[in-house]
């Protein structure tokens, strides 16, 4: 019986490891996880969004794989009776430039299919949002919410179900071979397929790939709208985002339990694993420091990073930019919530991974940079990986 292992009890890892058992019968998967649960981290700490695909560079990965991958996400979580709600998104200009920028932005998501994707004006934006404003907005009424770790629970039992094992509580420490070892033990496999998510550049590394792309953990924290003004947020309300940057900018979304959050910032993180500001991992900071591509991108983004940390100790600066689009949600009406580490690639010449990027290795696959919208397109990437490991 031939035996695939994947690192990493994630939606992107889960995923491969369900289409392994739907594409290979027979083949034995097992998961490993370092936690003692599945989507712990960037898996458990995301906006919940399903992503309709206005925002990727036609031709890449990310555009082919996200519109794919949110069709095959709402037909699986309709057939799992999963929550999924079509809520939508107002992605809005409320500036000149922001006009400009959105004309492109239309046009690369017209490329892309997006489904349903219209212009709309400041009165239908206010018929859509009644408490939101703007210049002009994409609207795109398919985007949705949805609970990524209960999808992710969902392809973990799958997996369980078909024959296979989720291996919890083995952080792996070595790769000799096709032989991955950790404080709990070891397992050979024929195939191994690393989806290590904020580590894996450092599992693919013990793999024997390249030290390129270094991940660099960016925390994103949100704040909480009080319940007495969520009534003011009925879908996602977007900036149109600035195209230097992989990141969406700080909006508004609505969240299945019906809460509203806004964020996420983007601020870089003194650990991988670094969700509270106080975090800290000497290891980790060395590995930021250590890595050319870190001085090159600080040369580059600083000032936008000093204003990022600036907003992350000031509710006052931090909701600044949100209030250009719903100016009656405050400081005063937010409290804060929970954070997230985005693994974010960054190559040695300092520039900003803006898609997947996955390697081979003979019969390890490492999946380098998997950031949004791989929980959206994670059906999606499963299904190319598989593809590429069978030749098609």
């Amino acid at each position: 019986m031939t035996t695939v292992g994947i690192v990493g009890a994630g939606i992107v890892g889960l995923a491969i490891g369900r289409e392994l058992t739907r594409r290979r019968p027979g083949t034995r998967v097992v998961v490993l996880e370092k936690e003692d649960r599945v989507a712990v981290h960037q898996t458990g700490h995301n906006s919940g969004v399903v992503h309709a695909g206005i925002y990727y560079r036609p031709g890449s990965l990310k555009a082919l794989l996200c519109t794919r991958g949110g069709a095959m996400l709402r037909e699986y979580c309709n057939e799992r009776n999963l929550p999924y709600d079509e809520c939508g998104k107002l992605v809005v200009a409320v500036t000149p430039d922001d006009v400009t920028r959105l004309d492109a932005l239309a046009a690369r998501a017209g490329i892309n299919l997006v489904p349903g994707l219209r212009r709309v004006g400041p009165d239908e934006i206010r018929d859509l949002e009644p408490h939101a404003t703007g210049l002009a907005a994409l609207y795109s009424p398919k985007t949705a919410i949805t609970d990524y770790v209960a999808i992710a629970r969902s392809f973990a039992d799958d997996i369980v179900a078909a024959g296979g094992e989720v291996r919890f509580n083995f952080p792996v420490a070595r790769v000799s071979g096709l032989t991955v070892s950790s404080p709990a033990g070891s397992l050979t496999v024929d195939e191994l397929i690393i989806c290590a998510g904020i580590q894996s550049d450092l599992v693919a590394g013990l793999a024997g790939d390249t030290a390129e792309p270094r991940i660099i953990p960016f925390r994103g924290e949100y704040m909480r709208v009080v319940p007495a003004k969520t009534h003011m947020v009925r879908g996602l309300i977007y900036p149109v985002p600035d195209p230097r940057y992989p990141f969406l900018g700080v909006h508004f979304t609505r969240r299945v339990d019906g809460s509203v959050e806004v964020g996420p910032n983007a601020v870089l993180a003194t650990a991988r694993e670094g969700y509270r500001l106080g975090d800290f991992s000497l290891r980790d900071v060395g590995g930021i420091a250590g890595w050319p591509g870190t001085w090159k991108m600080a040369g580059k983004h600083w000032r936008t990073g000093i204003r990022e940390m600036y907003g992350s100790f000031s509710k006052s600066a931090y909701m600044k930019a949100a209030r250009r689009y719903v100016p009656e949600i405050g400081a005063g009406d937010v409290v804060r919530a929970g954070a997230g580490v985005r693994a974010q690639a960054l190559d040695r010449d300092g520039s900003l991974v803006d898609d997947f990027r996955i390697h081979r290795l003979g019969a390890v696959t490492a999946v380098r940079n998997a950031p949004s919208p791989a929980a959206t397109s994670s059906m999606a990437i499963a299904e190319h990986v598989v593809n590429v490991l069978d030749g098609r």
